[in-house]
C-alpha cells in the first residue's frame, strides 16, 4: 500500500460502509449469523473459505473472529472495496488472503493455484452476474469446494413470476424498508457513500479504476430462486435449500458431493 493510501483512515470508511448497507438490510447481522452458525455445525474447527465478491471483507471479518483456526481467501474486483478491506483488516494473523479478480472471467480461478476449499461465502453480490455467468460461476465452485463442503448465498433471491403476488408483497416490504432508512431516519445510501469517499483524494487512482472496470456493468440481472437452485444442482451441490428467510432475502445452503 502507497504512502498517500497509508493517511486514509479505513476504519471509518468500513464504519460507513456497514452502516449503509444496514439501511438496505435491517437483518445483515443475522443472516451473518445464520451462514456462521451453518459452518460451525457442518465443518471441523479447521477449515479453509472463501469470501467470495468480498468487498471490504465483511465476512471475512466475521468469520476469522469466531473460527480462530480457520482461514479465508477474499475475492473481489472492486479496487476501491478491496483497499478499505485490507486497511482495516491486513491479514488478520496472516489468515487472510486477498486476491484481485473478476468473476465474469473464467480465470478467477486461476489465482488461487491448486487450492481447494471447504466453503464458500458470498452475501448481496451475485444479482450483479447474468444468468450465464452465474451458471458457469457454480460449475467453478462445484471444482473447488472438496466434497462434503458447502456453499452459502446471502442475497435477495426472488420469488417466480408466477408467484406475483408473493413477489409485490416482498418488493414492498423492501422499498417500504429503505424508505424508513434513507427517508425516515436519514441514513447514508449508497449513492451518498460512494459520492463522499470520492472526495478523499488520494483515492482518485482506484476511484478511476473502478470506474472503468463497472461503467458498463451495473445492471441487475434478479435471476430467481429457482434459477440459483437448478444451477447449483446441476453443478454438484447435493443438497440446495434456504435455511434462512425473511420474504426474498434469503441465505441458500449447497452441500457438495
Amino acid at each position: 500500500m502507497t504512502h498517500n493510501l497509508l493517511k486514509i483512515n479505513w476504519h471509518h470508511w468500513l464504519e460507513r460502509w456497514d452502516a449503509q448497507q444496514s439501511g438496505y438490510l435491517p437483518y445483515r447481522e443475522e443472516r451473518f449469523q445464520i451462514m456462521l452458525d451453518a459452518i460451525a455445525h457442518l465443518l471441523p474447527e479447521s477449515f479453509t473459505a472463501i469470501d467470495l465478491a468480498c468487498g471490504p471483507g465483511a465476512i471475512s471479518q466475521r468469520l476469522l473472529n469466531r473460527f480462530p483456526h480457520a482461514n479465508c481467501i477474499a475475492i473481489d474486483y472492486d479496487p476501491v472495496l478491496l483497499a478499505i478491506g485490507q486497511g482495516v483488516l491486513g491479514t488478520m494473523g496472516d489468515r487472510l488472503r486477498w486476491i484481485e479478480a473478476d468473476l465474469t472471467q473464467d480465470d478467477w480461478l486461476d489465482q488461487m493455484g491448486d487450492t481447494q476449499v471447504d466453503a464458500v461465502l458470498t452475501t448481496t453480490a451475485l444479482h450483479w452476474l447474468p444468468i450465464d455467468r452465474l451458471v458457469r460461476l457454480y460449475q467453478k465452485l462445484g471444482q473447488v469446494i472438496r466434497p462434503g463442503g458447502v456453499f452459502l448465498n446471502g442475497d435477495h433471491l426472488y420469488f417466480p413470476p408466477h408467484l406475483a403476488i408473493i413477489q409485490r408483497l416482498a418488493k414492498a416490504v423492501q422499498v417500504q424498508q429503505e424508505e424508513q432508512s434513507f427517508s425516515v431516519r436519514n441514513q447514508e445510501d449508497w449513492q451518498q457513500w460512494w459520492q463522499a469517499i470520492a472526495q478523499e483524494t488520494e483515492l482518485k487512482a482506484l476511484l478511476t479504476e473502478r470506474h472503468r472496470r463497472f461503467q458498463p456493468r451495473f445492471t441487475e440481472h434478479e435471476p430467481t430462486l429457482v434459477i440459483h437452485e437448478a444451477a447449483l444442482q446441476e453443478a454438484g451441490f447435493r443438497e440446495v435449500s434456504t435455511i434462512w428467510q425473511r420474504f426474498d432475502d434469503r441465505v441458500l445452503l449447497a452441500v457438495r458431493w
